[in-house]
């Protein structure tokens, strides 16, 4: 069989190197053509638009131009002009950064109906399905997820890859991340399943770090990588050390599942003592957090996703909404996230709402004294927390001179949105993906005047239906297909 470079090389793709792998499986064949039309990056004055910056020394702009060149911010103020840009009209609309997604388990958005009742939830629909998704399936998945994350105005994601089964799954989720043109973290993880103290094999990690990410980051600087490991809730004490360690030792980014219920597995005081804790380590859930763990966490600089949906459906013991203030009155970096498609539709505007109306003191708990969440602290953890809790908070999640350019446009005059009084509440109380019209990543237009144009959306539906078809068959009485 044909190595990889070796067949790279015979299709006449030089993109090992470049960010661009083949994705090889058993019966070694060239991959199908892209599901995107390549964007290149133009030079736009977005005009008129009530501006929310998300920067903290521009605020709210009731009226302002935003103009955006070479796929950075240049300018954002009254009146702007620019020789030989396109102008955006954004009249009674709302301009904004795109929303940043700090954990999503993107293999997996094509199963995101197969769930049911009777107990047939999340877990057992994962865990009836997990071995039978191909490589082919990855892609399909992964891209359909993209898309629709381009589709509802969330620009930059965080792929918590927790079943990447071969090195061939790992290369065709980052041909989907290529294809996409959003921005992301990919987080390289275990099999489903894997037995609790096996430890992690971090050869095709390397690899990976080593053909895409050898400068650091891919595909023009709008990917970057990590890894996610079990903790102790799926391995081991002496597993998960391992796996931290070699992590470690490879300066990657970890990101971590927290418990949703007692027991609490991961202790605080035990991480800072190890010197895991930081900005580079990301913790999802943590639920059973104590004040002392949120205290830590704080002063270390350890950021928090929080999955507003999966906190309440999966967090079987111990209130999210006691957890969400627990850690806000600490300080801790708190993003927004929607774990997997079938506990969460991947729309931030219903997180960012519901995450708002529960965020209230709750009688008879340590929440009871404390302040409500607002509309703006919303709206911060749903951009620039989510960019910082990823490394990116320099390069995206506001709307700052300098920074590159992901940046959404939201309809006003929508039936379900006007009229528009205050800004920020609009955003949280109002819009949906729905009224979405315009979506720029890295200065590149994805969506426009409410219509992808970057990719071929009955091409990757109809890719992840069947899938979705053959995978419900595999999995014979557990899944029936229609």
């Amino acid at each position: 069989m044909l190595d990889r470079r070796t067949f790279a090389k015979l299709l006449g793709a030089s993109a090992v190197t470049s960010g661009f792998s083949v994705a090889l499986s058993s019966d070694v064949r060239p991959q199908s053509a892209p599901a995107a039309i390549p964007v290149p990056r133009g030079t736009y004055l977005i005009k008129n638009g009530a501006v929310i910056t998300v920067d903290p020394a521009q605020g709210v702009l009731p009226r302002a131009d935003v103009l955006v060149r070479d796929g950075t911010i240049q300018g954002i103020g009254l009146d702007l002009a620019a020789a030989g840009a396109e102008v955006i009209d954004a009249t009674d609309m709302i301009v904004m950064p795109g929303f940043v997604d700090t954990h999503y388990h993107m293999w997996s958005a094509l199963g995101r109906n197969f769930i049911g009742d009777s107990g047939f939830g999340y877990f057992p629909a994962k865990n009836a399905t997990s071995t039978l998704y191909q490589p082919d399936d990855f892609y399909n998945s992964v891209m359909l997820g993209l898309v629709e994350l381009a589709n509802a105005g969330i620009t930059t994601v965080h792929n918590w890859s927790h079943n990447t089964r071969t090195p061939a799954h790992a290369d065709a989720e980052l041909r989907a991340h290529r294809e996409s043109m959003l921005r992301a973290r990919y987080a390289y993880g275990h099999i489903d399943r894997m037995p609790r103290n096996q430890v992690l094999d971090f050869t095709d990690i390397d690899r990976v770090k080593r053909e895409y990410f050898g400068s650091g980051s891919a595909f023009e600087g709008l990917v970057t990588f990590g890894v996610n490991l079990r903790g102790l809730s799926q391995s081991d004490e002496v597993t998960y050390h391992a796996d931290m360690k070699a992590a470690l030792e490879r300066g990657l980014p970890v990101a971590i599942h927290a418990s949703q219920a007692p027991p609490n597995v991961v202790d605080a005081e035990d991480y800072e003592r190890r010197g895991w804790l930081g900005p580079s380590l990301l913790i999802c859930h943590y639920i059973p957090a104590r004040d002392i763990d949120a205290e830590i966490m704080a002063r270390t600089r350890t950021p928090l996703s929080f999955a507003t949906h999966s906190e309440f459906r999966l967090g079987v013991a111990g209130d999210a909404r006691v957890a969400l203030l627990r850690m806000r009155k600490a300080g801790v970096l708190i993003s927004l996230s929607f774990d997997a498609t079938s506990i969460a539709p991947p729309n931030m505007f219903e997180t960012m709402r519901f995450t708002w109306n529960m965020g209230i003191p709750w009688r008879g708990t340590p929440s009871e004294n404390l302040p409500p969440v607002g509309f703006r602290e919303v709206i911060e953890m749903a951009t620039i927390n989510g960019a910082k809790a990823l490394g990116l908070g320099d390069v995206t999640g506001s709307l700052t001179v300098g920074k590159r350019a992901d940046i959404i446009l939201i309809r006003g005059n929508d039936v379900n949105v006007a009229p528009i009084a205050n800004i920020e509440t609009t955003v949280v109380q109002s819009a949906t993906p729905a009224n979405v019209d315009t979506v720029l990543v890295d200065g590149r237009i994805l969506k426009r005047q409410g219509k992808l144009v970057a990719y071929d959306v009955d091409r990757i539906v109809r890719q992840a239906k069947a899938s979705s078809l053959r995978i419900r068959t595999a999995a014979g009485g557990v899944l029936t297909p229609p």
